[in-house]
């Protein structure tokens, strides 16, 4: 009976010793390039996006044809709720009204992250 006890004791703990991990350096879950921030504000994300891919056109001016301006927290948010701002950057590439007008779409993690942030009540900060 003790062998048996000694047995299940170092059995059980070759498998603690083995299956039991401190660094978490060896833990591998994929890499994302584009990870979604755990809190997306307007600062922290939405304003780089609008930025790098909206306001060569919705700029303080509009110009080639933008009826309106992006640049501002209010704007933005406006855009989305009055002019379907996600709607337009969710077409599929080359579909008319797709934006950005002209462009590429955007990476469908982006667009998540304007959904997010809109799905979050639009937090600015």
């Amino acid at each position: 009976m003790k062998t048996y006890q000694f047995l299940f004791i170092a059995i059980g703990s070759l498998i603690n010793v083995n299956c039991s991990n401190n660094s978490e350096s060896d833990i591998t879950t994929g890499s994302n390039p584009d990870p979604i921030p755990t809190t997306i504000t307007y600062t922290n994300t939405i304003q780089t996006i609008i930025t790098s891919n909206c306001n060569s056109c919705h700029g303080t001016t509009p110009t080639n044809g933008a009826s309106f301006s992006l640049n501002t927290y209010t704007k933005v948010k406006n855009a989305i709720i009055n002019e379907q701002l996600i709607e337009r950057i969710s077409k599929a590439q080359g579909t008319s009204g797709m934006m950005p007008d002209n462009g590429t779409r955007l990476p469908q993690a982006t667009i998540d992250k304007v959904i997010s942030w809109k799905n979050d009540g639009y937090k600015e900060q």
